[in-house]
C-alpha cells in the first residue's frame, strides 16, 4: 500500500511538473522577471542504460532519458545534458528503481523541453569498473572526454553537449572543460570548491568531521548491490564484477588525514595530491577551452569563495549565481527556469538574451521583499566600502569575555583580553560542513557557543547595515602552547539576545605565514599551508593572524547587533589537538596590536554596482 501511495504521488507530482517550470522563477523572491519559456516538446522521457568503453577499456555504466511524444521517441538531432555521478546514477531501493531524474525533478522537464538527459557512474563508482586510487585521477578528465565526444557522436545528437551537477558533480564538469572536448559547449557546476587543500585543511585544520562522514557514506555506496545494473545485465554479474574492482578504492577520511600540508606526498614521495587533484590546477585549461560556464552557488554552502574565486580567474562566457541556499538546499529545481534558457542559448542557439545580462547575480538576506535580488558585473563590489570594527575592552570587568565592538572612529588603550580554550565549544551539528554530508542545515543560537568564546559586541545599530563582501578579521594574539586554532564567528544578535551564525574562518597560529597565491585571490590574505611555512608560537611572542571569513551578503537589522566571536576549537565540525591543561589565548587590542575585523559595508543608495 506504501508502495503504491508513494508511486501515485510520484506520478502526480510529474504531472504537474511543466506546469511549475512556467512558476519557477517566482518561488524565490523575483530572481528574474517573468517570462514566457517554450512550451515542451515531448510528454515523457524513455529511459535505457548500456556500458561505454573508456579509451583504456574501461567500461562506464551510463543511463539515456531520451525525449518522447505519444510513445515515440522524437527525432533527432537534439542536444545533450550530462553528468560524470558519484552517488549512483540509479539505484534499487525496496524493489524499485530510483534514478537521477526522480532525485532531481528539474531534469525530467528539461528532457521533455527537447534535451537528450545522459547520467554515467564515474570510474570506481555504482555499475562502473575501475577503482579510485584518490578522490578525482587523471582518468576522470579523459572519461569525461570520452563520454562527451561519444554522446556528441550517436544519431540522435546535435553535436553540442552540456552538463550538469552539483558538488563532486560539479568538479567532474571542471575537469572535463580542461581537456577541452571538440563538443562540449557548456558546464553548469553548482556548489563545488576550486581549492582542495583550503577545503579539508582550512587555515590548517582538518574538517575530520566532513571527511570521516562523506568517506563513509561513498565507501558504503561504492560497495553496495543497490547500484542498478545495466540493461541485459538483469542478474547483475556485471555489476558484480564492477563491485569486485571498486574493493581497491582509497578510503577517503585516510586520504586527507595522511596530507596536513599542501605539499605533502605519498606514495614514493613524489606525488602531491593536493597539488594534482585540485581543480583550481587546471584553471588555465579550463579558461583556454572556450566552453561556456554557468555557476551556482550558495551563501550557506561549503564554497561560496570557491564560486566567486573561479569567476574572477576564468575568462570563459561566464554567469554565477548566489543564492541564499546551503549545500543540499534544492537550488536546480527552483533555478529551472533559469537552466533552461542557458542551455536554450548555447545548446540550442536561441537568442532569449541571457547573455545580455549582468553575470552576476546575488541574493542579500534581510533585503525588503522584492530587492533581495541584485546584479553585478564585478567583485568584490566596488561600491563596498571597506569598514574597519575594532575591538575594545570590556564594558563591565564582571564580564571580562565579553568585550565591545567598536565602530571606524573608535581606539583603544593598548590592552588584552583572554580566554582558556574550552574544546566543547561548537557551531553544532547543523553546520554548513555537516549539511554537506547530508545533514539538516540548521545552526543553533549561537549564544550558547559564544558563553565559551572571547566575543566583541556593538552597540545596537542605529540602522540597517548592509555587508556584501569577505570580511577579513586581524587578530594579535599571544598564547601558552606553541600552537592554538582560532575559530572566529561573525554573528547577528537579535534583541531577544538569540545569535544568529552569519560566516566564519579559521587559522592555526602555525599557518600564519601568507604568500601570493598562484591565482587571483580577490585580495584576500592566502595561507600557503606548505610545511615549511609553520611556524611555532614562541613564549611571550605577539603575532598576527589575519584571514578571511567565508562572504556574505547581508542587511543586519536596526536595533540589533553585530557580534565576533573567537574560540579556540569547533568539536563538532573540526580536530583540534587537545592540550593539557587548555591553553590561554589573549587577544591583544589598542595600540600597536589593534585586533579589528573590516566588513565591507555597502550605502543603502548603492546596492550592488548596476
Amino acid at each position: 500500500m506504501a508502495e503504491t501511495s508513494a508511486a501515485a504521488l510520484l506520478a502526480l507530482a510529474r504531472r504537474g511538473l511543466d506546469d511549475l517550470a512556467f512558476r519557477a522563477t517566482a518561488v524565490i523572491d523575483r530572481l528574474t522577471q517573468w517570462r514566457q519559456l517554450p512550451s515542451p516538446v515531448a510528454d515523457h522521457c524513455r529511459r535505457v542504460s548500456q556500458y561505454v568503453s573508456m579509451r583504456d577499456g574501461t567500461r562506464i555504466a551510463v543511463d539515456l532519458y531520451r525525449p518522447a511524444k505519444r510513445g515515440a521517441l522524437l527525432d533527432g538531432p537534439l542536444p545533450v545534458v550530462w553528468t560524470l555521478e558519484r552517488y549512483h546514477r540509479a539505484r534499487v531501493e525496496d524493489g524499485r528503481l530510483r534514478t537521477r531524474l526522480d532525485r532531481e525533478l528539474w531534469l525530467e522537464p528539461l528532457c521533455r523541453h527537447g534535451y537528450v538527459i545522459c547520467v554515467a557512474d564515474v570510474r570506481g563508482s555504482g555499475a562502473s569498473f575501475g577503482s579510485r586510487p584518490g578522490l578525482v585521477t587523471e582518468h576522470d578528465r579523459w572519461d569525461a572526454w570520452d563520454i562527451t565526444e561519444w554522446l556528441a557522436a550517436q544519431p540522435w545528437s546535435n553535436g553540442r553537449v552540456g552538463m550538469f551537477g552539483r558538488s563532486f558533480m560539479g568538479m567532474t564538469q571542471h575537469l572535463a572543460a580542461s581537456t577541452a572536448p571538440p563538443h562540449l559547449v557548456t558546464i553548469v557546476p553548482d556548489k563545488t570548491v576550486f581549492d582542495l587543500y583550503a577545503f579539508a585543511w582550512p587555515g590548517g585544520v582538518f574538517r575530520h568531521d566532513y571527511a570521516r562522514h562523506w568517506g563513509a557514506n561513498i565507501d558504503a555506496l561504492d560497495r553496495t548491490a543497490a547500484a542498478a545494473p545495466v540493461d541485459g545485465d538483469a542478474a547483475g554479474a556485471a555489476r558484480s564484477q564492477a563491485l569486485g574492482e571498486h574493493e581497491a578504492n582509497r578510503d577517503i577520511h585516510d586520504f586527507f588525514s595522511s596530507l596536513p600540508f599542501r605539499d605533502s606526498t605519498e606514495g614514493d614521495g613524489t606525488s602531491e595530491p593536493y597539488v594534482e587533484q585540485t581543480p583550481s590546477r587546471h584553471v588555465g585549461a579550463i579558461a583556454g577551452s572556450g566552453v561556456a560556464v554557468f555557476q551556482v552557488a550558495g551563501w550557506n554552502d561549503m564554497w561560496p569563495r570557491d564560486a566567486l574565486v573561479w569567476h574572477r580567474n576564468l575568462t570563459n562566457p561566464r554567469r554565477l549565481l548566489i543564492g541564499p541556499w546551503a549545500h543540499t538546499q534544492d537550488s536546480g529545481w527552483k533555478l529551472f527556469a533559469e537552466r533552461l534558457r542557458w542551455y536554450d542559448y548555447w545548446l540550442k542557439g536561441r537568442e532569449n538574451g541571457v547573455m545580455n545580462e549582468a553575470p552576476i547575480r546575488y541574493f542579500t538576506t534581510g533585503a525588503p521583499a522584492g530587492a533581495r535580488w541584485r546584479t553585478a558585473t564585478r567583485w568584490p563590489l566596488p561600491a563596498a566600502q571597506p569598514t574597519r570594527f575594532t575591538f575594545l575592552a570590556p564594558a563591565s570587568q564582571a564580564s571580562p569575555r565579553t568585550g565591545v565592538l567598536g565602530g571606524p572612529a573608535s581606539d583603544d588603550a593598548a590592552g588584552a583580553d583572554s580566554f582558556t580554550v574550552d574544546y566543547a565549544a561548537t557551531s553544532g551539528s547543523g553546520s554548513r560542513w555537516q549539511n554537506g554530508y547530508g545533514r539538516p542545515f540548521a545552526y543553533p543560537d549561537m549564544s550558547g557557543n559564544d558563553a565559551r568564546a572571547l566575543t566583541y559586541t556593538t552597540a545596537p545599530l542605529a540602522e540597517d547595515v548592509e555587508i556584501t563582501g569577505h570580511p577579513v578579521v586581524s587578530l594579535w594574539i599571544s598564547a601558552t602552547a606553541p600552537d592554538v586554532d582560532v575559530f572566529v564567528y561573525l554573528e547577528e544578535v537579535r534583541r531577544s539576545g538569540y545569535s544568529e551564525y552569519v560566516s566564519e574562518g579559521v587559522l592555526r597560529a602555525s599557518h600564519r605565514a601568507t604568500t601570493e597565491p598562484p591565482f587571483d585571490n580577490l585580495g584576500l590574505p592566502w595561507h600557503r599551508g606548505a610545511s615549511g611555512d609553520c611556524t611555532s608560537l614562541q613564549s611571550g611572542d605577539v603575532v598576527l593572524l589575519t584571514f578571511d571569513l567565508h562572504p556574505i551578503s547581508r542587511v543586519f537589522r536596526r536595533g540589533r547587533r553585530l557580534r565576533v566571536a573567537i574560540t579556540g576549537a569547533d568539536a563538532e565540525n573540526a580536530l583540534t589537538p587537545v592540550i593539557d591543561p587548555p591553553p590561554v589565548i589573549r587577544c591583544h587590542r589598542g595600540g600597536a596590536h589593534a585586533s579589528h575585523i573590516v566588513l565591507p559595508v555597502i550605502a543603502p543608495s548603492t546596492p550592488g554596482d548596476t
